[in-house]
């Protein structure tokens, strides 16, 4: 059992948070860029795998996530923000929780309703609803509003990040970043 330093998050949490950076950032790109590749193509339904597969280890890091954040302390940001910011800020991470949550989520039932199976790290997942064209368009409609939004406020969080240790010079981008050797 690692000791918790008490300035900073667990590396455990730490790995996680840029780990599930990178994943999100992976996830977007294989939708963005899969129009590289002709409509049916092998590469073009690889690509959707792959997004398929990065959704789940994303909705299954964020869990791991969670219970980390409920299992012990949560550092405090030195000096102590305003109340309203503390408020914002934890709500800000809980709408940013639920939306690594449930955009895998919807994008697995808006599959599931299209009948396309979901083929995630060589399995095929059972599907949770027959296959609905009209709610496969919203399902899917729903789920490229939602990351285009959550695209937006991970933006907002990172200039938020980038604010309070430029501007307000407190600890809470350092909270997150590993501790310097020496």
């Amino acid at each position: 059992m690692q000791a918790l330093h008490p300035h900073r998050y667990r590396p455990a949490a730490q790995a996680l948070h840029w780990l599930t950076l990178v994943l999100v950032v992976l996830a977007f790109c294989l939708m963005e860029f899969k129009s590289i590749y002709p409509k049916g193509s092998a590469g073009r339904l690889a690509m959707m795998d792959w997004h398929y597969s990065v959704g789940l280890w994303i909705w299954a890091m964020t869990g791991l996530r969670l219970l980390l954040r409920l299992s012990g302390p949560v550092p405090a940001i030195e000096p102590a923000p305003p109340a309203w910011q503390a408020r914002l800020a934890s709500a800000m991470h809980g709408v940013l929780y639920l939306w690594l949550l449930g955009l895998p989520l919807l994008g697995w039932l808006a599959a599931s309703a299209a009948g396309s199976p979901v083929q995630a790290f060589g399995l095929t997942l059972p599907q949770p609803m027959l296959p609905e064209r009209n709610l496969a368009h919203d399902l899917k409609e729903v789920h490229e509003a939602l990351a285009s939004a959550g695209y937006a406020l991970l933006g907002l969080h990172a200039a938020a990040a980038l604010y309070h240790h430029f501007h307000l010079r407190d600890n809470s981008l350092r909270l997150m970043l590993p501790a310097r050797r020496g």
